[in-house]
Formats: structure tokens, sequence, C-alpha cells
């Protein structure tokens, strides 16, 4: 099931579509080694380029596909399938009882794989708005707000380095990734896509991968007239329609006809992704330019000044209070009675526990 916005703007060009006439297999046809656990991003977020180099070449006719979303959406799951399908083992690792149970997420960073056979770059990512994420942030001093930030910035990140973006969201009712996505379409101005490796170097011409956005719902029906609003609706919160549509339905594997319908939905998004126009670089780039110069947005990215002040601005709005502010306000007096978050009490020295003043903060 699946409604799509209007055609992109004339005037960027595009590539051809890529029909996928049958599941690529999984037999190596250039006989590399077969990728294990690569991270483009690192677990302290910092970009690193040599464990998969050796799975990217020189070729320039290649097709990028990134996906984000929160915990527990589906991610890995639909990379697996655009990956290959059911039939074979899964490259990306997802959700298990005992992940689940631990609380813990699956991706950490940017997880690449390789189709070979179509050479299209899948960029599996680690959950934004995740509690387990946030849990391993929060001790930093500015964790909060750098759960947030970290968030926005791989956002920018897929958005400049992909042609195919894949954004998934949990329901039909969820807009966070709506307002998610609005804010890094505000925060990549004057980003370079990876042909331009400089600021100096940009044409003018802004360059954003095409937006799919992917509702995973856990109904059991939902009607043709429920996508259409939702499609009327997301074209008026972003303000365009140089975007897809796509609702899958819940997986039930007790019931046939409802797996079906969630296999065939996953089945139509594949071949839809897989087969779309997608924007061009502004240049020709190999796979391997594309790689080395990634890891130059990204530092671009984090250096921004655009997306520094607007971190600024979140910080100084008592939106995102540092956990050290937090704890002086209730040492000097300030607030007597704040009420902490579970992750901000866990943050706080263990000697700070035995105040009395943050023991009735804390309600301890």
């Amino acid at each position: 099931m699946a409604g799509s916005g209007g055609n992109p703007s004339s005037s960027v060009s595009h590539q051809a579509p890529k029909i996928l006439l049958a599941k690529p297999g999984v037999v190596n046809k250039l006989n590399r080694p077969r990728v294990g656990s690569v991270n483009l991003l690192s677990d302290t977020f910092d970009f690193q380029t040599d464990r998969f180099l050796p799975f990217v070449t020189d070729n320039t006719e290649f097709t990028v596909v990134g996906i984000i979303g929160p915990p527990g959406v589906g991610k890995s799951t639909i990379m697996n399938e655009i990956y290959g399908g059911f039939d074979h083992p899964y490259p990306f690792p997802t959700h298990t009882q005992e992940t689940r149970a631990m609380g813990k997420h699956c991706t950490v960073g940017i997880e690449p794989r390789v189709i070979p056979s179509e050479r299209i770059i899948l960029l599996d990512t680690q959950p934004v708005f995740s509690p387990s994420v946030l849990a391993e942030m929060i001790r930093r001093p500015d964790g909060e707000l750098g759960h947030e930030m970290m968030s926005i910035q791989l956002g920018v990140l897929l958005s400049s380095i992909c042609h195919v973006t894949l954004v998934v969201s949990d329901g039909l009712n969820d807009a966070s990734m709506w307002q998610l996505m609005s804010t890094v379409d505000l925060l990549k101005h004057g980003i370079p896509d990876p042909s331009l490796t400089t600021l100096d170097n940009n044409t003018g011409q802004e360059y954003m991968s095409r937006p799919v956005f992917v509702h995973t719902t856990t109904t059991e029906h939902v009607a043709p007239s429920n996508i259409a609003q939702l499609n009327k609706a997301l074209t008026q919160f972003i303000c365009s329609d140089n975007f897809k549509l796509f609702v899958i339905p819940f997986r039930n594997n007790k019931d046939e006809a409802q797996y079906e319908s969630h296999i065939s939905a996953l089945w139509n998004l594949r071949d839809q992704v897989l087969s779309m126009r997608v924007p061009t670089f502004s240049r020709t780039v190999s796979e391997r330019d594309w790689l080395k110069n990634s890891a130059k947005i990204w530092e671009i990215i984090r250096n921004s000044p655009i997306i520094a002040d607007y971190s600024t601005t979140l910080q100084t709005s008592g939106m995102f209070r540092r956990v050290e502010d937090s704890r002086q306000c209730i040492l000097t007096g300030q607030v007597s009675l704040m009420k902490l978050s579970l992750q901000q009490i866990q943050a706080l020295p263990i000697e700070d526990l035995k105040c009395p003043r943050i023991v009735a903060a804390v309600g301890l």
C-alpha cells in the first residue's frame, strides 16, 4: 500500500531507473569478503572508512539508500528485504527476545552493506529518539542535548550522502520523524554533497536525497482513505510533494492473510525504491571517492556553524537541562524539589545521593 507525492523538479538531473528483475544471489560475484559488522560511524561517532573501503570500487554507477527512524519500527527488517529478501541470511541484525528484554539497540552508528550485482549501497543506522542510546550518552554533562543533536546530524548526513532516505515512523499518528526531517531540511543549508568536498566548491544548488516516508502500523486494517489523508497531511507539513509514502501493515505470523499482506507491502516498497528515479550528485563520483568524501561531509556537519547555533538555542531555551546544572541548582537551593529523570539520577555521582537536598529532589 503506498501513496506518492508529485514528481521531482525537472531542473534536477536524474539517474536512469534501476529495475531489479530478481533477488540478488548470496554469492558475491566480485569474490570480495563477506561484510561482517562494519561501522562507518563508530560508537563514538567518528567516521571510519578503512574497514568498508575493500567493498567499494571505482564504479560510478551506484545508488546509496539510507534509513532513519526510532527503535523497533523495522528499519533493519526493511533493509534486509531491500538487500535480498527473506530467502537469504540477514545482513543486518534485527531485534531478538534477548535484546528487547535488555532494552538494547542492534545497530550502532551506521552499518553499511553493498548489493554487489546492482552496486547499491545500503546504510542502516542506529535508532533516533532511543532510550537505550540516551542511556549511554546521559552520563555526559550535555547528554540529553547531545542525543537530540546526534539525531539531527545523522539525518543531515543521510540527506547529504544518500540518493534515497527511508524515514520510518511508528504507526499512522506519529509525526516526530516528520518534525525531525523538517529540522534536517532547515539545518542542511550549505552542506555539500559527496562530489563537492568543500563549501567553496558548492555550485549553489542545494542537494537533498529523495525522502521515502514509511509508516509501520499495528492496526489490522488501513483504509485507502487513511493513506490519502496521511499523504495530504505530509504534503502540507513539509511544504513539498517530492516524496514517496508507504504504509506497511502489521506482521502477524499467526494470520496467514495478514502475514502475506505485510510481505507484499515490503516487496512493493523494495521494488519502488530500487526502480525510482533519484537525484544525482553535482559531479560524477566513484564509490571509493563517495566513501572518502562522506567522511569529509561528516566533519563539515559536525563543525557547521548553523547546527552549532541551533544547538546553543536549544541549550539556552531550557528544554535540555545539563546534568551538572541540575545538580548545582539543587545544591545551592535554587530548586529545592526538582524532579529529575531516571537517566539524570543515574548520571549523578554516588556521593550526591547522600546530600539531603538531592535526596528530597529525586524523592528518595
